[in-house]
């Protein structure tokens, strides 16, 4: 099973109203659907030290990681052989770009987070992080 991480990245770690969503442009079959921004966690990394390094090359910025969304069995099940790990994130520097795999951000606002075409893996994780957004308010 592969490791992929993830960040929501919100406005606000105590109360978020907005998250960040990226549009996939590649590979083919995953074009056109949206995702948290985040990647593989490569041999030798930490969970975090990967979302560091995958958001400074996807998006061209850095982060403040706050707590997990965890998964009731430890990671979201994303694919046969795909499980993925997720941190609340706030931006520290930078203004988030599509630099690479994607074609488009959007922030969306609170309420209106499953308004994307997310990919399969994504779609019970962000209706978590929704329920758990409302009850952090």
């Amino acid at each position: 099973m592969r490791l992929v991480v993830g960040a929501a990245v919100v406005d606000d770690l105590g109360a978020p109203t907005r998250l960040l969503a990226a549009r996939r442009s590649a590979p083919p079959e995953l074009a056109g659907k949206w995702e948290l921004p985040g990647g593989k966690v490569e041999v030798g990394e930490t969970p975090q030290e990967a979302l560091h390094r995958e958001l400074s090359e996807e998006l061209g910025v850095t982060v403040r990681l706050g707590a997990e969304v965890v998964h009731p069995d430890g990671a979201w099940p994303l694919t046969a052989a795909l499980q993925m790990r997720v941190w609340w994130a706030v931006l520290l520097t930078g203004t988030p770009e599509p630099l690479q795999d994607h074609d488009e951000l959007g922030w969306l606002q609170r309420g209106s987070w499953a308004s994307v075409d997310w990919l399969p893996g994504d779609v019970p994780l962000v209706a978590a992080m929704e329920q758990l957004a409302r009850l952090e308010r």
